[in-house]
């Protein structure tokens, strides 16, 4: 479907240009998982010594790909390791074939590159309730293998989108002790975004050197303030992963180092934008801040509250500066607020104060700001500490027409 769907007015210009992570190559290929002609598999190989991290949904119905993956995910290795990512098909909802596809996968990758089977991560995105064949992916897996290349990551994430209208990556470096680390991710995601524990399809390559018990920390923690603060529509996926895979053939050890630590969050939240700038249908981005809060989790419900509000983003998409429906937002999120002590802003413009609209604002300033592509709705609760920052799109018949015929 991507090939049908406008790309998205908030996209990035341009992919950027992702630099080569030693001890990572990648391949990608079309297996006809669901369209012929369409590069839909993606095949990533990591040198021996590679320290793997991830974090998963925790939807009651996720796939077998993923409970594989949460089963192998804290195992200490010596060994390479492999992912292999497809579109078109989620292989969730399919039971013991779904198990029966994963092994069958696990064990082709295995055979062809001698890893063991338990360094073998998969993932499968698309359509649910369908059984994957699996078949033609395990019948490309010598040709994946065989064509091989440090340059191939954006092949890569192009290869694992469904809905995405543009392919999503992120680099940074980060210079340690004398020596250059790189850190580049990709993703996928457009919709059923509103994560937990992860958000749809996302792998990040680093040559650092690292403890799995350290990256794994590292990693959980960047999630709950980046992926975790994101939604498109407020349904989570059955397949949502996200995994981390360190090198170390740079030889920098990392563990405890905030440089890398900053560097890897920058990565994550410029792919967790990403993500939000190609929600189905989107024309907005639109940041959500949180202050004043009695707690921290309670400034992330408001957050969550605000940014999944079918209203408010409908009026988003409308340009209407409705700011009473963030106060009902609010009002409805079940974490504590005082209705006198609230205040509202629209970016700089102050809309709302001790219980009532700000004497200074004017309907056609808050009129004339809706009209941007990146918007900012502040709440400030004014009765603590707490803060967090969520980040959502708008809600338009987009949305609706490219879901009411996902499966045509």
């Amino acid at each position: 479907m991507a090939g049908t769907i406008p790309v998205s007015p908030l996209a990035p210009a341009s992919f950027p240009e992702l630099p080569v992570v030693a001890g990572a190559t990648f391949a990608a290929t079309a297996a006809g998982v669901k369209y012929q002609g369409r590069t839909d598999v993606m095949l990533a190989l990591l040198q021996p010594g590679t320290t793997m991290a991830g974090v998963f949904t925790r939807s009651a119905t996720r796939s077998a790909n993923v409970l594989d993956c949460q089963a192998k995910i804290g195992a200490d290795s010596d060994a390479g390791a492999a992912i292999i990512v497809n579109s078109g098909n989620s292989n969730a909802f399919t039971g013991k074939a779904g198990e029966g596809s994963v092994a069958a996968i696990c064990a082709a990758v295995a055979a062809e590159t001698g890893l063991p089977e338990d360094r073998v991560f998969t993932s499968s995105t698309g359509v649910i309730g369908e059984r994957l064949p699996h078949d033609r992916i395990t019948g490309k897996i010598a040709e994946l293998a065989a064509t091989q290349e440090a340059g191939a990551l954006e092949a890569a994430a192009q290869a694992i989108m469904t809905t995405d209208t543009f392919a999503k990556g992120s680099t940074t470096t980060v210079e340690i002790d004398g020596t250059p680390v790189t850190i580049a991710g990709i993703a996928k995601g457009s919709g059923m975004v509103a994560p937990d524990m992860a958000t749809m399809l996302v792998y990040i390559f680093t040559d650092a050197q690292a403890s799995r018990p350290a990256l794994q920390a590292l990693l959980s923690g960047h999630t709950d303030k980046t992926f975790n603060n994101i939604t498109v529509d407020s349904d989570t996926s059955t397949s949502d992963t996200l995994l981390l895979a360190a090198t170390g053939a740079s030889g920098v050890n990392v563990d405890g180092n905030a440089a890398f630590a900053e560097a890897l969050h920058q990565v994550m939240l410029d792919l967790a934008h990403q993500v939000v700038r190609d929600g189905e249908g989107a024309t907005k981005f639109v940041e959500v801040q949180v202050t004043g809060a009695a707690t921290d989790a309670d400034a992330r419900t408001h957050a969550m509250a605000i940014a999944n509000s079918p209203l408010i983003k409908t009026a988003v998409a409308g340009e209407d500066p409705n700011w009473g429906r963030v106060v009902m937002a609010i009002g409805k999120s079940g974490a504590a607020a005082d209705r006198d002590l609230l205040t509202i802003r629209f970016g700089d413009i102050l809309v709302a104060e001790k219980g009532w609209v700000a004497e200074s604002y004017t309907e056609e300033a808050g009129a004339a700001y809706m009209k941007a592509q990146d918007l900012v709705i502040a709440v400030d609760l004014g009765l603590g500490d707490g803060a967090s920052t969520a980040w959502t799109c708008d809600l338009t018949h987009g949305y609706i027409t490219i879901n009411a015929d996902y499966r045509s």
